[in-house]
């Protein structure tokens, strides 16, 4: 993040607003909505900042900015249209550590003013750094028709209960209460306005579930988490993602798919990667165990699709074996996710009228999957991890009956902007792929499919100076 989201408390507290235009309006505006006690130094003053500062409501100074006024002031914005006299507030500000906002200016800003969804108590603030101020607004105009008016109500009442939760509810299960109001009957009630019947359910559950004093019941959800793009997840993935107390991730999990777990659950990183193994898989399967024992909502997530080459099978073997609650929320694997956003069809009438998906791990040098029967001229193969071994793999396809012209491709963090995808054959891709630097994760593709990569390709991500793409940081 280029700046860190925080919200300040200003009630009753003095703010200075430099500018009398419009623009100074609607910053006066929206500082006196928080409770702020505003002064406002400009030499001339709009309509409505004259109509305040007569009223009483805001304070005003008719003079030049200078540094004398920033006062006691503990926040400070500079709507001026005269830009030197905005690097002198935005100097003269830090030089005080005093939070400082110049509007449209974010070279000059110490924080940024978000576009806001108010639906007090709860607030929503999007902000885009300061590089696209009507990006964020546009998101806000978004956001604004799927959160009703009445969400503030539900605030309210929830923090009317607040302090009886806190009193009657064990701590380990508080989370769990309040998510199974906020996502139940109660809410719904309180959304329609139903305060008295909400209260009275609200009152019953909080009896209930104070009368239960033994350890919560734990679960564990094998989530699937895409070949690497967050836009790929399934809304099911994302729900359980943000209910976890845990997350236990693999090596091949995207950081901006691990970024969408809830910010405060606990993360467990358990990733494999060549020759070097952080957890065996045998301590993973107990380490579920222990959590959900324990009575967390433990997400196992695992990159592409945890039934495809995940282990996932052997997890919930030992999950059964102890009688933990679980559940599979399946992901798109590398395979579908990867060919597709390379313009590499896994099937087509004239070129593949089947697919196999193999791991091209090899043992002591030589390939250790059985390829009788896999190769084939109408077939198409996917190999996963097998970049380290490619030249034996593409050595051994041809051994086993594949020409060496058949076409294949090696895909770097496909579905990612930073993929890469290099084509040739069985003869030549090795060679490319080691002039190319190719690096993992990676997933290859043989077979005449290969061929319409060229036409179809239709992704061809351009990464942004400076930005944020989400990334795969994993290994092969």
């Amino acid at each position: 993040m280029d700046f860190f989201p925080v919200f300040f408390d200003i009630k009753n507290k003095p703010c200075l607003v430099v500018g009398g235009g419009e623009v100074a309006t609607r910053k006066v505006g929206m500082l006196m909505q928080s409770g702020s006690r505003v002064t406002v130094v400009a030499p001339a003053l709009s309509d409505t900042l004259k109509a305040l500062a007569d009223a009483g409501k805001i304070t005003c100074v008719a003079e030049t900015f200078r540094p004398e006024h920033l006062g006691e002031a503990i926040l400070v914005i500079a709507a001026t249209d005269d830009r030197a006299v905005n690097v002198r507030i935005s100097e003269n500000a830090k030089k005080l550590r005093i939070p400082v906002n110049v509007v449209d200016d974010p070279e000059l800003c110490s924080f940024i003013m978000p576009s806001v969804i108010d639906r007090s108590p709860l607030v929503i603030a999007i902000s885009s750094g300061g590089t696209s101020p009507v990006l964020a607004r546009v998101m806000r105009a978004k956001l604004e028709t799927f959160i009703p008016a009445a969400y503030g109500r539900l605030a309210q009442f929830a923090a009317s209960f607040r302090d009886q939760v806190k009193q009657r509810i064990q701590p380990a299960k508080r989370r769990i209460f309040w998510e199974k109001i906020l996502q139940g009957p109660v809410a719904e009630m309180v959304l329609a306005g139903h305060d008295k019947a909400a209260k009275d359910a609200l009152e019953q559950a909080l009896a209930s579930d104070a009368s239960d004093t033994g350890t919560p019941r734990g679960e564990v959800y094998l989530v699937g988490g895409g070949p690497g793009n967050p836009d790929l997840l399934t809304f099911r993935a994302l729900r359980l993602m943000q209910q976890a107390d845990v997350v236990v991730y693999d090596n091949l999990v995207s950081p901006a798919v691990l970024e969408l777990a809830r910010r405060d659950a606990e993360r467990i990183y358990v990733g494999k990667e060549r020759a070097r193994h952080t957890m065996r898989q045998e301590n993973i399967n107990e380490l579920l165990v222990r959590l959900a024992q324990e009575g967390k909502r433990v997400v196992r997530l695992k990159g592409g699709d945890p039934f495809v080459f995940g282990r996932g099978g052997e997890e919930i073997e030992t999950l059964a074996a102890h009688g933990i609650p679980f559940q599979v929320v399946p992901g798109i694997t590398a395979a579908t996710g990867v060919s597709s956003y390379a313009g590499i069809p896994l099937t087509h009438r004239d070129y593949a009228q089947s697919c196999v998906f193999v791991t091209g791990h090899l043992k002591d040098g030589s390939v250790n999957i059985d390829l009788t029967g896999i190769a084939k001229s109408n077939q198409t193969i996917v190999i996963y991890m097998g970049l380290m071994g490619l030249p034996t793999l593409c050595k051994e396809l041809v051994a086993h009956g594949l020409a060496v012209t058949t076409p294949a491709a090696i895909v770097q963090q496909g579905t990612t902007y930073q993929q890469k995808v290099v084509t040739g054959t069985l003869a030549t891709l090795p060679e490319l792929a080691a002039n190319a630097k190719m690096k993992p994760p990676t997933l290859i593709i043989v077979g005449e499919v290969v061929k319409l990569q060229d036409k179809l390709a239709w992704f061809k991500p351009e990464p942004i100076e400076g930005g944020s793409d989400f990334v795969q940081t994993s290994s092969d």
